[in-house]
């Protein structure tokens, strides 16, 4: 499709991270980094095992491939830990569409060294020069009100809170945050 952006899986970097598309051959690492209860609490995937973890992954792919989600697995290039570090995501930049959600979460082994707000900055980097010219000049990040560590995230990034969002069981039961970060070619 003429004008549309190219965005085959690639490799990003932020400082001492990189960033590439999960792969297969990250599922059994990714069902270890959700034996963690907070991982669980916070990230909605629906993994616990090595399985779920496969179909995670490889509805991971397909949302590159179909050009609705961008996930990307987070490497600390320099780290002893071969493990994902976290996960950064973009979802759904469409053709005309001025805004995109992102989010993040960050494993375990790697919480408190500054790991998302690098990744969450290399993807939003990213977006807008990938989706400016499909009209892509706002980004939103979106958490429950009192996971007050995404806020610090959210506020590291760049992301400014603009409101609260009412709740919405069962998927959402309390009130949560949104945070905005407009492009800077939007002025």
């Amino acid at each position: 499709m003429p004008g549309t952006p190219n965005t085959s899986p690639l490799r990003l970097t932020a400082g001492p991270l990189t960033l590439r598309p999960w792969a297969p051959d990250d599922a059994a690492a990714l069902a270890e980094l959700y034996a963690d209860e907070a991982l669980r609490r916070w990230a909605a995937a629906p993994v616990h095992d090595t399985a779920s973890a496969e179909r995670w992954v490889a509805e991971q792919r397909r949302g590159w491939e179909r050009g609705e989600r961008f996930a990307f697995a987070v490497e600390e290039t320099d780290a002893a830990d071969a493990r994902p570090a976290g996960n950064v995501v973009l979802k759904g930049p469409a053709e005309g569409s001025v805004s995109a959600e992102v989010g993040y979460w960050t494993a375990a082994h790697a919480r408190g060294r500054g790991v998302a707000p690098r990744a969450l900055v290399a993807l939003t980097d990213w977006a807008f020069a990938t989706f400016a010219r499909e009209g892509l000049v706002r980004l939103e990040l979106l958490h429950q009100v009192d996971n007050t560590a995404s806020c610090r995230v959210a506020d590291k990034s760049g992301f400014v809170l603009s409101g609260v969002l009412p709740a919405a069981p069962p998927a959402f039961p309390l009130d949560g945050h949104r945070h905005v970060r407009r492009s800077p070619a939007a002025g």
